[in-house]
């Protein structure tokens, strides 16, 4: 168990919302075909001048204001990403400076585990605090999916949204009181062909050509795969991490689960039981935003009032890996 609370919550969506009724145009399909096949009526879609880093500064913005922390005042900004802006610099670095702190020498880096981006550096703070190198910590989490979908493909093309959701971390002593108590993460490669996006690395290169490197820009995935892979780990965990941290499926107090799909979040309500309204489902107007999915959950619970002293969180994902994760907090 580590002591650590969450003081500062924000969220930026694009200026421009994609209702669902345009893609069906787009697929060759009846009005209401997007919706009622996916269970998403409409996303944001960011324009070129929403960049990662901006929306990302954006949501950083508001959860700094929220922690009352002032120009400067944490330790660490960690950008937890699914798809970088750019190779390099990474992520974090685009976001220091768009917060006008290029000049403050604040540690930022980056950590990608795709849709789990988040869980991995919640993990990395929590690891930071209890070495005593920070106090405070800033994660941000911004995905803009709409730059690599490949529009021929519905499945995945229509259920993708743009967003960034960022939250400020402080450092507890007090063990009773929020903290991170207990947290699993896996990885199996066998299933690294499920979700992919080959070009922006050292696979594809430039002398591969422009079809090689524009084909390998387009996001695959095999989202029935993911899905079997999911339900596949993801109870076992659930009640692995629930045990150690001394809860069961029914007496967690909520659920917040990476939005990869209606059905992907319907399974998670069907795998906890119980009071349906425990997990929180924002998928129909945000689509899977990736990394930022999680965080913007979080966000949601905390802009609705439920995250009360002493409420407990199941966290929990999958992504491109195959990996999963399940992380409980308490508030």
């Amino acid at each position: 168990m580590m002591g650590l609370a969450l003081v500062g919550y924000g969220a930026a969506l694009p200026e421009r919302r994609r209702p669902s009724s345009e893609l069906d145009a787009v697929f060759g399909q009846p009005s209401g075909w997007t919706e009622g096949q996916f269970g998403i009526s409409s996303r944001g879609v960011a324009s070129p001048e929403e960049t990662t880093s901006v929306l990302g500064a954006r949501a950083a913005r508001a959860a700094l204001e929220m922690a009352g922390w002032g120009e400067g005042e944490f330790d660490v900004l960690i950008g937890a990403c699914g798809v970088m802006e750019q190779p390099i610099p990474g992520t974090s670095v685009l976001i220091q400076n768009e917060l006008g702190l290029g000049k403050s020498g604040i540690w930022a880096f980056d950590v990608n585990q795709t849709c789990l981006s988040f869980l991995a550096a919640l993990d990395i703070v929590a690891m930071g605090f209890a070495t005593g190198r920070w106090k405070r910590a800033l994660v941000v989490s911004s995905d803009i999916a709409s730059a690599g979908l490949d529009w021929g493909t519905p499945a995945s093309a229509a259920i993708f949204g743009d967003g960034a959701a960022a939250v400020c971390i402080e450092a507890r002593a007090d063990g009773e009181g929020p903290a991170l108590i207990s947290r699993r993460f896996e990885t199996y490669g066998e299933g690294k062909d499920l979700a992919v996006l080959r070009s922006g690395g050292t696979r594809i290169r430039a002398t591969d050509g422009y079809e090689a490197l524009l084909e390998g820009a387009r996001f695959r995935m095999d989202a029935f795969g993911v899905f079997k892979a999911a339900a596949r780990v993801l109870p076992r965990m659930i009640d692995g991490v629930l045990q150690e941290a001394g809860l069961t499926r029914a007496t967690v107090d909520m659920v917040i689960c990476h939005q990869a799909s209606r059905p992907g979040v319907e399974h998670v309500r069907r795998l906890m039981g119980g009071d349906p309204d425990r997990v929180i489902d924002i998928f129909s107007d945000r689509g899977n935003q990736i990394a930022a999915s999680l965080p913007s959950g979080l966000v949601e619970a905390q802009s609705l009032g439920r995250l009360k002293p002493g409420t407990t969180v199941l966290l929990l994902g999958t992504a491109a890996g195959i990996s999963a994760a399940a992380m409980v907090l308490r508030v």
